[in-house]
C-alpha cells in the first residue's frame, strides 16, 4: 500500500527543505515534537518518546531510520555505523575536514530531500553524498553543523538537525533515529529537530572577520536550467534577505524563512563559501576501506555484465538485458543502480547516453552496455561491447581491437610515477585511437577523431558519486587513492568519409582504475574484455 493520502501529500509538500521559497501551508503540528538534546550535559528538553510496536521480534519493524546492528546484523557489524564503515571513520573524516578548513571555520551541510515522481508518489531516497560522507546518516531532510572548537578534545562541535520521531510518520514510513538517536548512535555533541533549524541560522551565519562559513545546499532536482522552478520571493522576504547579508545585523532574519532559501541567499551574497570544493578535495583520495567497497561494487557489476552477455540473443529486447543486469546486481547485494543503464544494440550505440532501451536485438548487432551498481554508497561504472551472435564479424573485431588497444595503453599509463592528469590521459587516448584507426583503413587527419568519432572525454573520478568530485581540476596530477574511469570509444556514423564496413558501429570499453603505489589497479578486471573472453561469455563458456 502506497501512502497516497491527502494528509501525507501535504506533509511532504510542506517539508521545510522542499519549500523552494514558498511558505508552507498550515497543517496540524500536534504530532510534531520540537525536541532538542545535548550530549555534553545529558539534559533532555521536551523529549517525547514514541514506540509504534511492542514487537517480540527486536529486528522487525526496524527501530531506526536505517540499518543498525540490532535489526540488520546481516548488513551492519557490531562496530559499524553503516555497512562496512565504523563510526571512527566518520569521525576521522569530520576531523580531517575541520583541520583542513582551519580554526574559526563553520560548516553547514544540508542532506538530501525526497523527490516526487508524480503527485505524492516518491522516488526511492538516496542521501546527499557530502552529507553522508560526514555523518553516515541516511534519513532525508537532515542538516549537519560543524564548528571549530580547538580547546575541546574533539577539536570541533558536531550538531545534527534531524527529523523528529513522529507517530503518524512512523505508521506510514517506519521509525526514525530521532534526536536521541542522533546523539546515541551517530555521536553528535548536540541534536535538534529539523523543524527548529531556521531559529539557529542567524547565530550560525553571524560570523566575525576571522571566521568563515562553508555551506552546502541539498542537491538540485536537475542540472537543466529549464527544470528549475521559479518562485520569486515576496517584497517583504526579498527585503529581509538583503538586509540579512548586508552590513547590518542578522537580527533582521525572519525565522520562518525556509533554511535552504537562507543558505542560498548567503552563498549568492558571498556571506558564505561553498563547501563542495574543500570536502571533495578530501573525498578524492580513497582510503583502503573505500577501495574495498568500490572493488566489491565492481565485482558485482562485472558478474552482471558476464550474465548479460550470455543472455543476449537475437529477438530479445534491450530492456530484457537491462533487467538481467539489475537482477544479478540485486541478488549479489547491490542497493541500487549507480545510473540508468545504457543498453544500446546496433546503431543505437552511436547515441552516447542512449537509455530508452526499447529496441529488439538483431543477429548481426553489437550491444554496448554501460551499467554499474551501487554498493554501500559506492558506485561502479563499467562499459562492455559484445556481439549478439556470440562471435565478432571481421569489421567488428578490427574496430573492437583498435579501441581495446588504446584503452589498455591508457590504463598502463595510470601510475603515480607518471604524474599524469585526466587531461593528459585524454590527449593520449585521442592520439592512440588515431593511430589504431589508421591501421584498419580510416583516412584521418589530426583532430578528426575527437571532432567526429570520439566526442566524449576519456575519464572522470569515481567514488560515492558516479562523476565524483566534479570540482576537481582536470589538469591536476593524479595521486595515490584516486579512482578514475578509462573509457575510450569510437562511434562511426553513416558517412562515406569513413570505411563503409564500419558504418553504424559504436564501441566503448570502460574500466575503473585506482592509482596505487604498486601501479594501476583495475577494479573491474572481472568483466570480460579480451575478445576470447567476450566471445566465451556470450557462448556460455564463462560464468
Amino acid at each position: 500500500m502506497r501512502p497516497t493520502g491527502i494528509r501525507h501529500a501535504l506533509r511532504r509538500a510542506n517539508s521545510m527543505y522542499t519549500a523552494r521559497g514558498l511558505r508552507p501551508q498550515a497543517t496540524s503540528t500536534s504530532s510534531i515534537p520540537r525536541t532538542s538534546l545535548k550530549r555534553a550535559t545529558g539534559t533532555t528538553m521536551s523529549a517525547r518518546h514514541y514506540s509504534l510496536f511492542n514487537s517480540p521480534h527486536p529486528s522487525k519493524p526496524p527501530r531506526y531510520g536505517q540499518p543498525h546492528p540490532s535489526s540488520h546484523p546481516h548488513l551492519v557489524g557490531e562496530t559499524e555505523l553503516t555497512p562496512g564503515v565504523p563510526a571512527s571513520e566518520y569521525e576521522r573524516r569530520r576531523k580531517n575536514l575541520m583541520e583542513y578548513l582551519g580554526e574559526g571555520a563553520r560548516v553547514i551541510c544540508m542532506g538530501g530531500t525526497v523527490r516526487l515522481m508524480s503527485q505524492s508518489i516518491f522516488y526511492r531516497f538516496r542521501q546527499s553524498t557530502d552529507f553522508y560522507y560526514l555523518t553516515g546518516f541516511t534519513e532525508p531532510d537532515a542538516t549537519v553543523i560543524l564548528e571549530s572548537a580547538p580547546s575541546t578534545p574533539r577539536g570541533y562541535k558536531y550538531t545534527l538537525f534531524v527529523p523528529p520521531k513522529d507517530m503518524h510518520d512512523a505508521l506510514w514510513e517506519g521509525e526514525r533515529a530521532g534526536v536521541e538517536g542522533a546523539i546515541r548512535i551517530f555521536g553528535a555533541d548536540e541534536a535538534h529537530a529539523n523543524t527548529s533549524l531556521s531559529s539557529y541560522l542567524p547565530g550560525l551565519l553571524s560570523v566575525s572577520s576571522d571566521q568563515t562559513v562553508y555551506a552546502a545546499l541539498p542537491p538540485k532536482p536537475s542540472p537543466s536550467a529549464s527544470s528549475q522552478p521559479f518562485h520569486p520571493p515576496s517584497p517583504r522576504r526579498r527585503s529581509s534577505l538583503l538586509k540579512l547579508f548586508s552590513a547590518s545585523s542578522t537580527s533582521e532574519l525572519n525565522p520562518s524563512d525556509p533554511p535552504h532559501l537562507l543558505l542560498a541567499a548567503a552563498l549568492s551574497s558571498e556571506h558564505a563559501v561553498p563547501l563542495e570544493k574543500p570536502i571533495q578535495q578530501l573525498r578524492m583520495k580513497k582510503c583502503p576501506l573505500e577501495l574495498g567497497m568500490m572493488k566489491k561494487a565492481a565485482q558485482i557489476s562485472s558478474h552482471a555484465h558476464t550474465k548479460v552477455m550470455r543472455h543476449a540473443q537475437a529477438g530479445k529486447s534491450e530492456r530484457e538485458l537491462e533487467a538481467v543486469f539489475e537482477f544479478e546486481c540485486a541478488m549479489k547485494g547491490a542497493e541500487r543502480q549507480a545510473y540508468v543503464p545504457v543498453v544500446a544494440s546496433g546503431a543505437n550505440a552511436l547515441v552516447i547516453h542512449y537509455t530508452r532501451n526499447d529496441c529488439v536485438l538483431d543477429p548481426n548487432d553489437l550491444v554496448l552496455i554501460d551499467a554499474g551498481c551501487e554498493y554501500n554508497m559506492y558506485t561502479s561504472d563499467i562499459t562492455r561491447t559484445f556481439p549478439v551472435a556470440g562471435k565478432f564479424s571481421q569489421p567488428q573485431r578490427d574496430l573492437y581491437e583498435a579501441v581495446l588497444n588504446a584503452q589498455k595503453e591508457c590504463i598502463r599509463r595510470c601510475t603515480i610515477e607518471g604524474n599524469v592528469s585526466l587531461s593528459e590521459l585524454h590527449r593520449a587516448s585521442c592520439g592512440l585511437l588515431l593511430e589504431e584507426l589508421r591501421q584498419i583503413g580510416f583516412k584521418l587527419t589530426v583532430g578528426d577523431v575527437e571532432r567526429q568519432l570520439y566526442p566524449h572525454f576519456l575519464s572522470h573520478h569515481l567514488g560515492s558519486d558516479l562523476h565524483d568530485c566534479p570540482t576537481r581540476d582536470r589538469n591536476a596530477t593524479l595521486v595515490e587513492g584516486n579512482v578514475i574511469s578509462i573509457e575510450p570509444g569510437v562511434y562511426v556514423p553513416y558517412d562515406n568519409k569513413f570505411p563503409k564496413a564500419f558504418h553504424g558501429l559504436g564501441i566503448r570499453i570502460e574500466d575503473e582504475v585506482a592509482f596505487t603505489k604498486d601501479g594501476p589497479l583495475v577494479l573491474s578486471a572481472n568483466a570480460p574484455k579480451e575478445i576470447a573472453d567476450v566471445e566465451g561469455a556470450c557462448q556460455g563458456l564463462l560464468e
